[in-house]
């Protein structure tokens, strides 16, 4: 196609959505208010599924050592779980660093224990973190079998309710995306097949007239673009304004409450690719699908 078919095509297309005007902001509206829906969604489950993710890398097996194990048997159990399959990284923690650890923890309380670094009553400890967090429980399992291990814990049933609360979580995310997605593509596409078929005298006339079928679909294709692209832009615009202010306002407290909000830089860059591509791509389908109609004749 040359160059200036294309601007004539594009220019027309363009023409179209003034010469529509009420029409025109039907559609956009409609483009609107659907991905913004679909946007809200997003943001919201990529969100929950970033805080399960969180939840489930800090899903740890503690191997608490054998007092009587020397320092060769301890080396000796590290070489021997460092073999045992789906282990990705071990960490020794001394005992001194972990009573230390937890009089720190208490904060002033702490001081109540201070007495106990002449005697330590805690064991030295390996923990021990799977390749991924669902191989936790056949990771302590094994562990649990070999020499100088005192006890392994990792507290299978809240690691059980968390995986399951987890995967359910995302399966839901999963189906509310794909359903508003398929309602959002239905509902906007009609509004844009209403556009096109208001001017359906237009294109029977172009078509007797001897218009190809390429020279009367080009504009509507421009068309129903710059419907998808424009609609698309406004939630995008509104969610990134929000989500920012969210994110500024409100971030450090929610992180304060175990729920680390995911950063604006890239989720905001991704969204927008997303829901600017759903909104060309129904517009364009929508604008496509209509005209197609009208050419049989």
């Amino acid at each position: 196609m040359k160059g200036r078919t294309i601007f004539r095509h594009g220019k027309e297309g363009i023409k179209n959505l003034a010469r529509n005007g009420w029409m025109t902001f039907a559609s956009i509206s409609a483009v609107a208010i659907m991905l913004l829906i679909v946007g809200v969604f997003l943001l919201l489950i990529l969100n929950l599924n970033h805080f399960a993710t969180s939840v489930e890398e800090d899903v740890e097996v503690r191997v608490f050592i054998d007092l009587t194990a020397t320092t060769e048997q301890q080396e000796d159990l590290h070489k021997k779980i460092e073999r045992v399959p789906n282990v990705d990284t071990i960490t020794y923690l001394p005992k001194e660093e972990g009573l230390e650890q937890f009089i720190e923890s208490l904060g002033e309380q702490g001081e109540i224990f201070e007495s106990l670094r002449g005697e330590n009553p805690l064991y030295d400890v390996f923990e021990v973190r799977a390749v991924t967090p669902q191989q936790t429980e056949g990771v302590a399992n094994a562990i649990e079998k070999l020499p100088y291990v005192e006890e392994v814990g990792y507290g299978k049933d809240i690691v059980d309710q968390l995986f399951s609360f987890t995967s359910f979580a995302r399966q839901v995310g999963l189906f509310l995306i794909i359903g508003l997605m398929f309602t959002t593509m239905f509902l906007i596409a009609n509004t844009i097949k209403i556009t096109i078929i208001a001017r359906k005298r237009e294109i029977k006339i172009m078509k007797l007239v001897g218009a190809t079928n390429g020279f009367i679909r080009w504009p509507f294709f421009v068309e129903g673009l710059l419907l998808g692209v424009i609609g698309s832009l406004i939630p995008v615009a509104v969610l990134a304004l929000a989500y920012h202010k969210l994110f500024d306002s409100f971030g450090q407290r929610i992180e304060f409450m175990f729920i680390d909000l995911l950063a604006p830089d890239p989720l905001l860059y991704q969204m927008a690719g997303i829901l600017i591509g759903i909104g060309a791509f129904i517009g364009i389908w929508g604008s496509m699908m209509s005209v197609r109609k009208f050419l049989k004749v």
